[in-house]
């Protein structure tokens, strides 16, 4: 008998990569070509002079009439020296076009009618919550913020300055990709809102097939396995203190929300990783997956309700 089982489950292994297999060779196929406008060097290279014709071309990047502001900034001696650390870092940009066409033939493969879009690198305000942003046929990537986690020039919290890194690029413009097209959830309560973010990173296990889980997540290695190990842990203490179907807001913060740790009011709290809910809603949505067969352009549109009771989820011990 357990020859048998150790059989069938060898023979589904091979299925999966078989399947994944063929997924993968029907996405290479895919045709997308990723054109990409460096909107950051043309700004900094402008003359002054000539800032009416760079309004004229790239008019959704000056709110306002002041050019006074716009003239400032390309002489600035801090903007400039961002600039010149930016040229540094990113004189090539090829590798990273690559990986957008990378990304974008899995986004066609899973969503057909989405456009290509054109990639414009910009250089921002130090903006973290717009690091990338995808908006139908641009994706807009503030480049100041991928210098590496520990460049000089970033006076940010250790937990925020982590994901300042190129390889965040990536998931950085799936979670906006997801997040634009994840209707809002109607319900407040803890569990809606983890399974809210359960589905954008689950969108990246489709997505960036190549990433691992820290890297999808933001975390370091370290970060997911203690995820791991405190599963069981963490979902018994949801279910005892009655937290998924509250409406307490202060959970946002203490569980979804990018902080430097956890908020349990426990002694575990200074060894976990924040935004476990969000690692929880993950898990709880790869559940979901196994156990029904939905394309995941069905699966974002999906309620969290049903996504909860369907999925079976029960932590590993």
């Amino acid at each position: 008998m357990k020859i048998y089982r150790f059989v069938v489950v060898l023979c589904l292994f091979f299925l999966s990569c078989d399947q994944k297999t063929k997924v993968e060779k029907e996405v290479e196929e895919i045709p997308v070509d990723i054109k990409v406008e460096r909107f950051d060097k043309a700004f900094f290279e402008t003359k002054p002079e000539d800032l009416a014709k760079l309004k004229k071309q790239y008019p959704y990047f000056f709110p306002g009439n002041d050019d006074n502001v716009w003239l400032q900034k390309m002489k600035e001696p801090i903007w400039r020296e961002v600039y010149e650390e930016v040229q540094k870092k990113y004189s090539n940009f090829e590798p990273v076009r690559e990986e957008f066409n990378e990304l974008f033939k899995h986004v066609k493969y899973y969503f057909p009618k989405t456009k290509t879009p054109k990639v414009v690198t910009v250089i921002g305000e130090m903006d973290y919550n717009a690091k990338a942003i995808y908006a139908d046929s641009l994706v807009v990537v503030a480049l100041e913020l991928y210098l590496g986690k520990d460049h000089k020039f970033y006076e940010f919290p250790a937990y925020l300055k982590y994901n300042f890194e190129e390889k965040q690029i990536m998931p950085d413009v799936v979670s906006s990709f997801t997040y634009r097209n994840i209707p809002a959830y109607p319900d407040k309560n803890l569990v809606s809102q983890m399974i809210f973010e359960g589905k954008q990173l689950y969108a990246k296990d489709l997505l960036l097939p190549n990433y691992t889980d820290a890297e999808k997540m933001g975390y370091t290695p370290e970060q997911i396995k203690w995820c791991e190990e405190n599963e069981s842990y963490m979902w018994r203490y949801f279910l005892e203190s009655e937290m998924l179907y509250s409406l307490d807001p202060k959970l946002t913060t203490r569980f979804i929300a990018p902080a430097p740790f956890s908020k349990f009011y426990l002694e575990i709290d200074n060894d976990s990783p924040g935004r476990v809910g969000a690692w929880i809603g993950w898990q709880i949505v790869r559940s979901y997956m196994k156990n029904n067969n939905v394309p995941l352009s069905e699966l974002l549109k999906v309620n969290a309700k049903e996504i909860f009771e369907k999925s079976k989820y029960k932590p590993k011990k």
